[in-house]
């Protein structure tokens, strides 16, 4: 399994963990879905930044990173290759 895909694995399974009941693809807007609030938007955040060893710098912070398990998953791999 590629790197891209065990990671986008493992973001999809700690939302679905939270919201058992959603279906959710990986080019899904959970923001637009409704499933995202201030507090679970600060835990995935920290969730990425344990489970993939990176941090997450201020540019990145933003809606438009988070929105779906693609652009997360982008983001991991951009962060990785930079550490």
């Amino acid at each position: 399994m590629s790197e891209s895909i065990q990671t986008k694995k493992q973001i999809s399974e700690f939302i679905h963990g939270r919201f058992p009941q959603a279906e959710i693809t990986d080019s899904d807007d959970i923001f637009a879905l409704g499933f995202v609030n201030s507090l679970f938007a600060m835990e995935l955040v920290m969730f990425i930044e344990k489970t993939f060893s990176i941090t997450v710098p201020n540019d990145e912070l933003k809606i438009d990173s988070f929105r779906t398990v693609e652009l997360m998953a982008d983001l991991v791999g951009r962060q990785k290759v930079l550490a």
